[in-house]
């Protein structure tokens, strides 16, 4: 029987937890976003987008780090990467913009781990899906979420204008309605790995 990859999952307790300048959203509506996916596809091409599933624990159970903008919507950290650049070093890039300290010293320590989940977009719509359906030969945009693993310690600065949440894989699972289909399939995604809870 083949073992399952084990994951480190330290105590939230073991994070500490600052401020950072807003980041805020190029754009205010998910009509706006979609149009501008329509105009950078045109000069650029497919967009490439890359999020990091942030694990924790809490009461002994696997909690994902998520960023919450306004009350409602949550999302993973990541972003669209560069034309042509690297999905690890890009998400890397991302991460530390969105989560990172404001000085070199105090930018956590990135440990990318392995894809373990594709979701392609077919169109400049909403839906997206985890495989591309066979009639769509230029899809708009492809996601790939990794695992990061991280450190036993480490320092979060938060956008002013963003939440981060830890929340429960009981509480993602099967939550379309709350995450929407990425997210709430992560449970499903990481269920073959094997969480080593390491209290602090």
């Amino acid at each position: 029987m083949a073992m399952s990859q084990v994951v480190n999952t330290y105590p939230l307790s073991n994070y500490s937890f600052g401020t950072k300048e807003p980041k805020l959203e190029k754009d205010t509506s998910v009509a706006d976003r979609l149009a501008r996916m329509k105009v950078n596809y045109m000069k650029e091409g497919m967009r490439t987008s890359v999020e990091g599933i942030l694990l924790v624990q809490e009461h002994n159970h696997p909690h994902i780090l998520l960023l919450q903008i306004g009350n409602t919507f949550c999302k993973l950290p990541g972003g669209r990467l560069k034309p042509g650049e690297n999905e690890v070093e890009g998400l890397k890039r991302k991460l530390t913009s969105k989560l990172g300290g404001t000085s070199a010293g105090i930018v956590p320590n990135w440990k990318v781990g392995e894809c373990v989940a594709t979701w392609w977009r077919p169109n400049f719509e909403t839906m997206m899906y985890p495989y591309c359906p066979p009639h769509i030969t230029k899809p708009k945009e492809c996601k790939r979420l990794y695992i990061v693993h991280l450190s036993e310690k480490e320092y979060f600065a938060v956008p002013k204008n963003l939440k981060l949440l830890a929340v429960p894989l009981f509480e993602l699972y099967d939550n379309v309605q709350r995450y929407g289909p990425v997210i709430s399939t992560i449970p499903q995604q990481l269920s073959r790995f094997h969480f080593n809870m390491i209290s602090s």
